[in-house]
């Protein structure tokens, strides 16, 4: 079975255009104007596609095409909330490849045993609050509506309260996904990396999902006049920061894992002024691996790198773990389904690990999962310039198509 290119290009094409940043990229935080217009442009047509909907309290989106058993679904989708001036590919990609498979099943009169449901979860990127993946974590139980309540944005506003502010239930009971109404789910993905377009191969099958690790790091020092102290009687905790940002770069390029890497992405000055020598200075961590020893080696060792430059500069250092989650190994039977249909097909592909974390990351707690890559131009991703090629979209759809089928019908 195959896709309908022009109608996968369409589709993504017009979701692109519901931005708030017309013109620099594509930014729909979950929540906005934005993201109801793209909610009820997808409630259009699975009513036309006469799919069973339902929206739950947080605002994930699960529409089910029914097969000819009451048997648990093959779950597909993705996400179509974006980071700020970010690209129109991302999770869109998996939530129109979902939209794309129910069509042409439903198109070609495709006898499927199990029930298929598409779902667009919500809040993935974490552009409101800061946390990731709000809307899967609440699919598991992992939050619910009281945790909400103490996630708050810059404005001090609660997730919660921004949630029922946009029209959502979410007082009514929440509902934890089980084993017995989903029996796996696979989510296709921009690989938001450059491996599969370097090594010019069109689809990836997805390994492992990285693990991942968010440190925060405050560095104190001594607060003076930037003209009159001398270079030999400063305190400085911007020099010290700058010494522990390469000490991390050092640490993943080095002397851990070929797996393993490290970034510092955020920092704070304070007081943040041209000619004040900083007393303070908070910076952010993220480290990740697909191996957990990777994460252990960089954890232990940042700690040590923070303590050593403090004392030799005659600072005071700050090191707390502040968010984590765990790697995933991906679901063996889907990773093997995926592979035959590929194979089958004649498709250069690879096996390749997620160095980004992914709802499916959450579900596989639970469920089995599996994901489908497809190349970014460049390895651009989360920016304006995020670009696939619409042949490779075409190609991961196709995979998804056929691997649902399959999996439809064991």
């Amino acid at each position: 079975m195959e896709s309908k290119q022009d109608r996968l290009k369409h589709e993504i094409e017009y979701l692109g255009k519901l931005t708030s940043t017309s013109g620099e990229g594509c930014t729909r935080f979950s929540y906005s104007k934005e993201d109801k217009k793209a909610r009820e442009y997808l409630h259009k047509i699975f009513e036309e596609l006469n799919l069973e909907v339902s929206v739950d309290g947080i605002g994930n989106i699960r529409a089910k095409f029914h097969g000819e058993k009451d048997l648990p679904s093959i779950m597909i989708g993705s996400h179509i909330d974006t980071v700020k001036n970010g690209g129109k590919f991302d999770g869109v990609v998996g939530v129109m490849s979902a939209l794309e498979t129910i069509r042409i099943i439903k198109e070609k009169g495709i006898k499927i045993k199990r029930p298929i449901e598409l779902i667009v979860f919500a809040e993935e990127e974490g552009s409101n609050f800061g946390v990731t993946m709000l809307g899967s974590k609440y699919l598991i139980g992992y939050l619910d509506k009281e945790d909400l309540k103490e996630i708050r944005n810059d404005k001090n506003l609660s997730a919660y309260d921004m949630i029922k502010d946009f029209g959502l239930e979410i007082e009514k009971e929440q509902k934890v996904i089980n084993k017995e109404e989903v029996e796996c789910m696979i989510e296709t993905h921009v690989e938001q990396g450059g491996i599969l377009d370097t090594k010019n191969i069109p689809v990836g099958i997805v390994d492992a999902i990285a693990g991942m690790k968010t440190c925060k790091v405050v560095v104190k020092g001594t607060s003076n006049h930037a003209g009159s102290t001398p270079m030999d009687l400063r305190q400085d905790p911007m020099t010290g920061a700058a010494e522990i940002i390469l000490g991390v770069e050092k640490l993943a390029k080095e002397e851990a894992l070929d797996t393993t890497v490290g970034t510092v992405g955020k920092i704070f000055s304070k007081p943040n002024s041209t000619n004040v020598i900083p007393e303070q200075v908070e910076l952010y961590i993220d480290t990740r691996d697909v191996k957990p020893d990777g994460l252990e080696f960089m954890i232990k060792e940042i700690n040590k790198l923070i303590k050593n430059v403090c004392r030799e500069r005659k600072l005071v250092g700050e090191f707390i773990v502040i968010g984590e989650n765990d790697s995933v190994i991906l679901s063996k039977e889907i990773k093997e389904t995926i592979e035959k249909v590929a194979e089958d097909k004649n498709y250069n592909y690879m096996k390749i690990n997620s160095g980004a974390v992914h709802d499916a990351a959450m579900l596989a707690e639970i469920l089995d999962v599996g994901m489908i890559f497809v190349p970014s131009i460049n390895g651009k991703s989360h920016c304006p310039q995020e670009l696939t090629n619409y042949e490779d979209i075409k190609k991961g759809c196709d995979l998804l198509i056929n691997s649902v089928i399959e999996l439809c019908n064991k």
